[in-house]
């Protein structure tokens, strides 16, 4: 939407450009989670008496409580953090404030203690978080009912449902292309004669993929500690996650760059160090989702494997592993989304010469440039969305195998 111009000054709109840019963040997991709820649970519900709103307030919304809270955390968090959106639409935050501080004064004074108050706030989330999450036990054991979830008719309802959801849609989606396609209709052809196109969408998937992959891998036993091994050094190693996502990418960047320059010089500006950055960054988005995931998956199905035999590697891959494949699915499309967009860390951390769709974004819209940024912003689409769709329907697939 940026590349419209300038946003006027109305918090209501600001608040809907965030909130359109961040819903994904708790529908993903809810929609796993829900694709794995057994409907036997709300035909039991039911068959007790209960209507089919009484069966979705006290039987359905429970059951996404990990995977809504979870997502409602992931979404204030990266509010907190979130510089580029809020910088084009001239919304002044408090990571909008600590970029000024760094880029014109270089104050580390200053972005220091607004980087302080974020942590603050970030506190205040997690234990809200963790009290919304409760105690409850969500796993089941056995395949559930052997049928489809019953498709309910929403009469009156119909009507509304469909337009709010086209609404969504076109919001989300519709709006941002159709400015896109103004300015590139506008700049006409000249502007794909650029060279830096291909460069950068492979940049940006190599980039992408890699860091949805190291930061799943790296997510997948604090998950486990969380789920499985419940702890105070599991909750606490799981909620310093949060604490650093609740960063601006510039104070985590920057933390990065002293600490490769005054302990390992040799890996000052590589492939690996940006990665990192990334697994710091990103890494609650995948930890939300598996969390979710393994919430479902009962440890004694892992148990009655090895009871028969399976070897407790076998067993966890063949039982664990295939039930949370969603939900590590979903967390990776999630991760990767980031990335494909992350700016302020990329800029500080890349290697010379390096080259993303968000950074070539970024530099031409700041230059007023909106027909030569409407390419860069055209390929993320293309790049995001179908990505999204697909991890998203293979993790399904492979759940069901």
């Amino acid at each position: 939407m940026g590349l419209g111009g300038p946003v006027p000054g109305r918090t209501g709109l600001r608040v809907l450009i965030a909130t359109l840019s961040y819903f994904p963040l708790v529908y993903i997991p809810a929609a796993a989670t829900l694709g794995r709820l057994d409907p036997a649970i709300e035909q039991s519900a039911a068959s007790l008496g209960l209507g089919n709103w009484r069966v979705f307030f006290r039987v359905v919304l429970p059951q996404l409580r990990i995977a809504m809270t979870g997502g409602a955390l992931l979404v204030s968090l990266h509010l907190l953090a979130e510089y580029g959106a809020f910088a084009m639409i001239r919304f002044d935050t408090f990571t909008t404030a600590i970029m000024v501080q760094y880029q014109s004064t270089f104050n580390g004074t200053a972005g220091n203690m607004l980087a302080s108050v974020l942590v603050f706030f970030c506190l205040i989330l997690l234990v809200v978080e963790v009290r919304g999450r409760g105690n409850a036990r969500y796993a089941r054991i056995g395949s559930g009912a052997q049928a489809r979830a019953l498709r309910l008719p929403l009469h009156a309802y119909q009507v509304p449902a469909q337009l709010s959801l086209l609404a969504l849609t076109g919001l989300a989606f519709g709006l941002p292309v159709f400015f896109v396609l103004r300015w590139i209709i506008a700049g006409g052809p000249a502007i794909w004669a650029a060279d830096e196109f291909a460069p950068a969408l492979l940049t940006t998937l190599g980039y992408g993929l890699a860091g949805a992959v190291v930061t799943t891998a790296v997510a997948f036993p604090m998950a486990f500690l969380a789920v499985r091994h419940p702890s105070w050094f599991s909750k606490s190693l799981e909620l310093s996650n949060y604490v650093t996502s609740s960063l601006p990418g510039i104070v985590v960047g920057l933390a990065f760059v002293t600490v490769s320059i005054r302990l390992v010089p040799g890996v000052y500006q590589t492939a690996g160090v940006l990665v990192a950055a990334y697994v710091l960054l990103f890494l609650p988005r995948a930890l939300v989702t598996l969390r979710a995931g393994l919430s479902q998956a009962p440890k004694e199905l892992d148990e009655a494997a090895q009871s028969l035999g399976k070897p407790p590697l076998l067993a966890f891959i063949r039982v664990t592993l295939r039930l949370t494949a969603p939900a590590a699915a979903g967390g990776a499309a999630l991760v990767f989304l980031a990335i494909a967009n992350e700016l302020t860390a990329t800029l500080l951390l890349s290697p010379n010469g390096t080259r993303t769709l968000a950074t070539e974004f970024w530099s031409k819209s700041s230059e007023i440039d909106y027909a030569g940024a409407a390419p860069y912003a055209l390929l993320m689409i293309l790049l995001s969305a179908p990505m999204t769709y697909l991890l998203f329907q293979q993790s399904k697939k492979v759940a069901g195998q």
